[in-house]
């Protein structure tokens, strides 16, 4: 068994998730992955299975519908844990992370980081594809996020991640309340409020080229409201570790 895992979330995912499992299988290091998959109405928890067949580290959770990307990670991290992986990766299925810097990120993690965040932003503006529109209001999004948790990451919306196992033993994973993108924000915030060493690896993010962006604006308004309520909350929560 590897001793990392990737966590990949999918809805309606079709046209991606063979090619991402097979690029993540072919990669130098050994990883095993993990596909949460919520109940897709297009068949790709059936392309999964079909896949396991051959790919050992292939591993499926089922889930009983669209119950949101916190939820879906929240399940994979305890399945990991569970399953006493060292180092656990969020990554999406349609590319827009590339699966070759899943190597960067677990080398920083071996290198002396609790968290290492994929980041878009921190050596300049990295994104490919997006419309302008879209890269701004990432942007002044990360910003908004520093304003108000004071918090030193420059792509506070990251999905791209690797946690050492420690990170997530500590944080009282059932007390994440984010179920969106500010659930990205929330799982940092808290990650360095327990004095976790946070660092940013940059990359370079592509738009996805086929399927559909689950981005909506509830969860635009989740993320712009939470964060204030998450800062406010702080102040009455004891970030001591056992």
């Amino acid at each position: 068994m590897s001793d990392s895992i990737v966590i990949i979330p999918t809805y309606n995912e079709k046209e991606n998730i063979e090619r991402i499992i097979r690029k993540v299988f072919s990669l130098d290091f050994s990883f095993d992955v993990l596909i949460i998959d919520d109940g897709s109405p297009d068949g790709t928890a059936a392309i999964v299975k079909q896949l396991q067949t051959q790919f050992k580290g292939l591993h499926l959770e089922e889930r009983k519908g669209k119950l949101g990307l916190g939820t879906a990670y929240i399940h994979g991290f305890k399945w990991a844990l569970k399953h006493a992986y060292e180092y656990i990766f969020e990554m999406d299925a349609d590319f827009s992370h590339n699966p070759d810097d899943l190597l960067s990120l677990r080398d920083a993690c071996i290198k002396g980081a609790d968290v290492a965040i994929g980041s878009r932003y921190v050596k300049g503006v990295n994104v490919v594809n997006w419309p302008m529109s879209r890269v701004l209001m990432s942007y002044f999004a990360s910003m908004y996020v520093r304003m108000i948790t004071r918090i030193n990451i420059q792509d506070a919306t990251a999905g791209f991640k690797c946690y050492r196992k420690i990170v997530l033993q500590t944080i009282p994973l059932d007390k994440i309340r984010f179920v969106g993108y500010a659930f990205q924000i929330e799982m940092k915030f808290t990650a360095i409020k327990y004095g976790f060493n946070v660092v940013e690896v940059p990359i370079i993010f592509t738009d996805r080229t086929e399927g559909t962006s689950k981005m909506s604006t509830s969860i635009f308004r989740e993320a712009f409201v939470g964060v204030i309520q998450m800062k406010v909350n702080s102040w009455f929560r004891d970030y001591k570790r056992n």
